[in-house]
């Protein structure tokens, strides 16, 4: 039988505004808990949020570029990525994605 785990209790500091916009929650750890798995949900898994790349990732980035590009979608101009090995007729991933 597994043996279940507490709850971690983080704490943070907050300016003056934040804490006071965070008052008029009824459940503020309810509320932090949903916002950071949101965030987290959406984070770049290569940077991991910093919004750079390591030298090594960059690297591998660059290889991973040579059959991969960055294209918009046509339907709701999201950014996402192609690879151009897949033989994948145009449209079908986008097709998917929308769905």
């Amino acid at each position: 039988m597994a043996a279940h785990s507490k709850p971690e209790v983080i704490t943070f500091k907050a300016d003056p505004a934040l804490a006071a916009a965070l008052r008029g929650i009824p459940n503020r750890s309810a509320f932090i808990r949903a916002a950071l798995s949101a965030t987290l949900a959406g984070v770049c898994p290569l940077c991991r949020g910093t919004g750079r790349l390591t030298p090594d990732q960059h690297r591998h980035w660059e290889a991973f570029t040579d059959t991969h590009s960055l294209e918009e979608c046509e339907r709701c101009h999201a950014l996402h990525l192609v690879c151009s090995v897949e033989g994948e007729a145009e449209g079908e991933a986008d097709d998917a994605a929308h769905r």
